[in-house]
C-alpha cells in the first residue's frame, strides 16, 4: 500500500516539475457526486495533460439530469446505472471507445458488463456498493437482525432510535425487499403494500428522516440503526468502532457509478485520458483511500480490504457479489412517480 502511494507521490513531483510542455490548456468539464474525488488527483491530471479541469458537483441523480435538460454540456459525467439506463434510452451518451481505455482490464469483474449497459459500451465503473443497516453494535442484537433482516425498523424495541435515508427509491428498496418483492416491480399491489410497510415504520417508530447528516449522527451515536449506502458506513466506522454494516438477507440494492461521456461533450478524446486516468492503480488507491467508497480496481480493492490495508476487517467495504436477491435500479418513469407521490403520503402520516 505504502509502495503504491510512493509512486503516486513521485510521480505527481515530477510532473509539478516538468509538466506537460507548450500550447494552450484543454478544458475538460466534469460533473460528478460532491465528495466524491481525492482532490490532488484533478491537479495531477491537469499537470499532465495540459488541461483545465471544471469539476461541477450534485447531489442527486435528478438534479444531475435537471441542469442537462436546462442545456448545460459536460465531458463527463458520474451517474448511478439507473440513470446511464436511462440516458443510453434518451440518446444522451456516446459510446466508449474501450480500446482507448486500456486500465479497463483491471476492473472487477462482477461490475462490468451489467445488464443497464451489456459490453460497457457506454458506461466505465467509477464506485459501487450496496444500501445496508448501519448499528450499534452495544445496542442493537445482531441475533434481531438476522431474524428480522429490513424488518427490524418495525421492531417496537428500538422505537425512536433509527434513522430513516430521505429517498423514496432506497426506501421503497427496502419495503420491497422486506416483502419479498422485486426492488424493481411495476406491480401496483406489490408498490401499495410497500408503501402501507414503511407507512408502519412512520406511524409506530418515530423515525428520524435524514440524508447526509446521517454520517456525522451515527459517528456521534445518536441513533442506534440507520438506512445507509455502505460507503459512508465505513467512514462513519472509521471514526466510530461501535458501528458496524449489516445487509439484510431479503437482498438489497447494489449500485454502481460509472463514468459517461455525453453525446454532446466538447473534448470526447480528452474525456476518454480521464476515465483512463481514474481507473490508474495510484489514482484509484488515493481516490478510494479519501472517499472511503468501495474501489472498482481488483488491485487496489484487494490491497486495502486485506491484511495491512486501510480498510481490513471494516465490512461495508466488501460489499457482497453474486447475491442472487440483490438488484440493481433499473429506470422505470412510471415507477419513479408513483413512489415520489407515495413517499410524501408517508411522511405525512
Amino acid at each position: 500500500m505504502k509502495k503504491i502511494l510512493l509512486i503516486g507521490v513521485l510521480l505527481l513531483s515530477l510532473l509539478a516539475g516538468c509538466g506537460s510542455s507548450s500550447g494552450e490548456k484543454q478544458t475538460l468539464k466534469i460533473f460528478s457526486p460532491s465528495v466524491y474525488i481525492d482532490p490532488s488527483v484533478i491537479t495531477e491530471f491537469e499537470q499532465k495533460f495540459n488541461a483545465k479541469v471544471i469539476f461541477d458537483e450534485f447531489e442527486s441523480n435528478e438534479q444531475m439530469y435537471t441542469k442537462l435538460l436546462s442545456g448545460e454540456t459536460y465531458d463527463i459525467l458520474v451517474p448511478s446505472d439507473y440513470m446511464i439506463e436511462r440516458l443510453i434510452e434518451e440518446g444522451k451518451l456516446q459510446e466508449i471507445d474501450l480500446d482507448k481505455i486500456p486500465n479497463f482490464s483491471g476492473v472487477i469483474e462482477g461490475i462490468t458488463n451489467l445488464d443497464y449497459d451489456p459490453g460497457n459500451k457506454y458506461s466505465v465503473p467509477y464506485f459501487w456498493g450496496t444500501v445496508g443497516l448501519l448499528y450499534n453494535e452495544n445496542n442493537v442484537d445482531l441475533a434481531d437482525l438476522k431474524a428480522e433482516g429490513w424488518n427490524i425498523l418495525h421492531d417496537t424495541k428500538y422505537k425512536g432510535k433509527i434513522f430513516i435515508y430521505d429517498s423514496e427509491r432506497d426506501m421503497f428498496m427496502v419495503a420491497l425487499k422486506a416483502l419479498g418483492y422485486s426492488a424493481n416491480t411495476d406491480d401496483e399491489a406489490e408498490i401499495q403494500a410497500a408503501y402501507e410497510w414503511l407507512v408502519q415504520i412512520n406511524s409506530t417508530m418515530d423515525p428520524v428522516y435524514v440524508t447526509d447528516e446521517v454520517i456525522d449522527a451515527m459517528i456521534a451515536g445518536n441513533k442506534d440503526l440507520a438506512i445507509i449506502y455502505s460507503g459512508d458506513a465505513v467512514y462513519i466506522k472509521l471514526e466510530n468502532e461501535a458501528m458496524e454494516y449489516f445487509t439484510p438477507s431479503e437482498g438489497t440494492n447494489l449500485w454502481v457509478d460509472a463514468m459517461v461521456i455525453p453525446a454532446d461533450a466538447a473534448n470526447p478524446d480528452l474525456a476518454h485520458e480521464w476515465i483512463n486516468f481514474m481507473l490508474d492503480e495510484d489514482v484509484a488507491y488515493r481516490n478510494t483511500i479519501e472517499v472511503g467508497y468501495t474501489s472498482i480496481l481488483q488491485s487496489v480493492y484487494d490491497e486495502v480490504s486485506g491484511p495491512g490495508g486501510d480498510f481490513e476487517g471494516i465490512e461495508a467495504y466488501i460489499p457482497r457479489l453474486g447475491y442472487a436477491a440483490d438488484e440493481i435500479f433499473h429506470h422505470n418513469e412510471e415507477l419513479r412517480k408513483a413512489i415520489a407521490e407515495l413517499w410524501v403520503r408517508v411522511k405525512a402520516q
